[in-house]
């Protein structure tokens, strides 16, 4: 499918919105099928220095996660105290995620001093901007479309990617362990996120923005993934 044949935009979409987020993920996973290391982990051509590359490019914004997750946090008042807590609570379990991904880069052969000195890429950049931008605003629900791409890219793709890695390039589970944790780890996140999504709380205003947020999540993270090592 090339750009031109995509569906339309999910915004536009009609129905529940577990079926516009639907829409939304149908949509990442093709733009996904577009980024180049992905294309040559699926061909069999990738590197250890494509691998090394990525842990490096998502480092970045690992760090970012649990703090832009935190202030979402701070920023729901009572009336929203169970997105509140369970904001919290996420953000404590991600805190120290980016540990994982930095031995796994020393596992393979890359310097933790350079790694720890490493810039976000224009799409790391891009993304975690718009997130402390969006997880600023009162009552910040449409958050929730953040975590719907992120979540799931754990939940749907990290094994996945994490066993190709391996097969192509003889890689240990010790090496690929941020890829085969966040496998079991965000399927639980999803989980508690269906739930939400599902939930009294949303309404219809609050589904349009979650699907937006969702949306332009989406295509970030797909610019990030492409944009590696571009300042």
């Amino acid at each position: 499918m090339t750009t031109t044949d995509r569906p339309s935009s999910p915004d536009t979409a009609t129905g529940t919105l577990p079926e516009r987020l639907a829409s939304v993920w149908a949509e990442f996973e093709e733009r996904l099928t577009e980024v180049p290391i992905l294309r040559r982990l699926q061909d069999g051509e990738v590197t250890l220095d494509d691998y090394q590359r990525l842990l490096h490019n998502l480092r970045q914004q690992v760090v970012d996660g649990s703090l832009w997750i935190a202030r979402a946090a701070s920023n729901f008042d009572m009336d929203h105290f169970d997105l509140r807590s369970a904001a919290m609570h996420h953000a404590v379990e991600e805190h120290r995620d980016h540990l994982l991904l930095e031995r796994d880069f020393v596992a393979v052969g890359g310097s933790r001093e350079g790694l720890l000195a490493g810039r976000k890429n224009i799409g790391s950049e891009a993304l975690s901007g718009y997130m402390f931008h969006r997880s600023s605003q009162p009552n910040p629900i449409d958050c929730l479309g953040a975590m719907f791409i992120i979540e799931g890219l754990g939940a749907r793709k990290a094994l996945e990617w994490a066993e190709r890695f391996q097969e192509v390039l003889g890689l240990a589970d010790n090496q690929v362990h941020f890829m085969r944790y966040h496998q079991e780890a965000d399927e639980n996140h999803t989980g508690k996120l269906d739930a939400i999504l599902t939930g009294d709380l949303i309404d219809d205003s609050a589904a349009d923005a979650i699907v937006t947020c969702a949306t332009v999540v989406a295509r970030l993270y797909a610019m990030q993934l492409t944009e590696l090592d571009r300042y």
